[in-house]
């Protein structure tokens, strides 16, 4: 144990022996994105209860995701969704073998956090221009 310590490395590495990179990053984002949409389908789940049990239920859910702050957990799992798919693409492409060059990695990497930004905002646009708000 003492050689190990004397050779400056550590026994156990952790976030703070390495420095954070572009695809550790989309690593840790993967996760939590794949973990908060265990509380957006919890939300989903709620609003389809209410509907079952009828116009008070339904009013009470619908109050709530009219709030800013239903809103946001909205935005929030509307995003958590397309990074999470658009993450899982990116996986797929690398089970085929390919995209594993270093400037491909980065590609990807950056096409995932880009595309889910765009696509996040363009899903709210649409949905805003059909429900006719401005």
């Amino acid at each position: 144990m003492s050689n190990e310590l004397e050779a400056g490395r550590p026994l156990s590495p952790h976030l703070q022996i390495y420095r954070p990179m572009l695809t550790m990053m989309m690593s840790i984002a993967h996760r939590i994105s794949g973990a908060s949409l265990a509380v957006g389908f919890a939300l989903l789940t709620w609003w389809l209860v209410a509907i079952s049990m009828g116009p008070e239920a339904y009013a009470c859910v619908a109050a709530f995701f009219g709030s800013l702050i239903g809103r946001a957990l909205l935005l929030l799992f509307t995003w958590a969704l397309i990074h999470h798919m658009l993450g899982g693409i990116r996986h797929l492409i690398w089970d085929t073998g390919a995209g594993f060059s270093r400037t491909s990695i980065e590609v990807l990497a950056w096409a995932t956090i880009t595309g889910s930004i765009v696509l996040t905002i363009l899903v709210w646009v649409v949905g805003y221009g059909i429900m006719g708000v401005s």
